[in-house]
């Protein structure tokens, strides 16, 4: 496909810095830029779409990881062992990705929404401070399968994954909204990292488009990873309330025939 026009590629960074932005304070910056990139490229494939998405993303992630563990310092006994899995599972997913329609995932993630969704909302006091639920290695195991199953999820198609890591590591492992978004953060990393690793040798990547959209996303990501921090517990579960209401719209609206 050709290269796109200025204005394209303008929209495109704009949509990029908005998903650095929501992707580094709770998570699902695909849900902005996987859509931006579909109706800005209507000539690239799904790999291709896919394979520049992840370039953008890993530059935000890149940078809000960064700023997380500098400021949060999570512990690197979860972060470690939740990292590698999440970079394994990714992989897998990133292999079967053009096996797998969307129309499979929709259904499911929109159930998986509503559920976490509700249950956020249900449960005030969920995420205000940390309360670890398991200790030693079935801590660790827990960290590794919600890893691995999340970056699965995110190899083979993406979109609301680190919100699904911030609601795991909140509900399952017992972390508070704002060490879980540093720890889902560098989760995230390491899914892109894994999809590229797959992606890049099949020639998938559209360079300039994803290198301009990642400039975008890095800005974005440094700015959400800074607000998040400055703000706090209690502004992250906010957001991530809204985040997760916008998705259950857009996704609802995909599954029911809206859009």
């Amino acid at each position: 496909m050709g290269d796109p026009s200025a204005t394209v590629l303008a929209l495109l960074a704009l949509a990029g810095l908005t998903a650095g932005f929501v992707d580094a304070v709770v998570g699902g910056g695909g849900l902005v830029q996987l859509p931006a990139l579909l109706l800005g490229l209507p000539g690239a494939s799904p790999l291709q779409v896919l394979a520049t998405n992840k370039l953008a993303s890993i530059c935000g992630t890149s940078v809000s990881s960064t700023t997380y563990y500098r400021r949060v310092r999570p512990d690197p006994r979860t972060f470690v062992p939740l990292m590698l899995l999440a970079f394994l599972g990714s992989m897998v997913g990133a292999v079967v990705a053009s096996q797998l329609p969307r129309s499979a995932f929709d259904p499911i993630v929109l159930v998986v929404l509503v559920v976490v969704g509700t249950y956020v909302v249900l449960t005030p006091k969920l995420g205000q401070q940390t309360v670890l639920r398991f200790s030693g290695h079935r801590h660790t195991a827990a960290a590794m399968a919600t890893g691995l199953v999340i970056g699965f999820y995110d190899g083979a198609l993406g979109p609301g994954t680190g919100s699904f890591f911030v609601f795991t590591l909140v509900g399952l492992l017992g972390y508070d909204f704002l060490e879980s978004s540093a720890k889902a953060r560098m989760a995230n990393w390491a899914t892109n990292l894994g999809a590229l690793v797959i992606f890049v040798p099949q020639d998938g990547v559209l360079w300039k488009v994803g290198l301009v959209m990642g400039a975008a996303n890095l800005v974005g990501g440094y700015v959400g990873a800074r607000t998040a921090v400055a703000r706090g517990t209690r502004f992250v579960r906010v957001f991530f309330i809204v985040v997760v209401s916008a998705f259950i719209v857009r996704i609802g609206g995909d599954v029911l025939g809206v859009w």
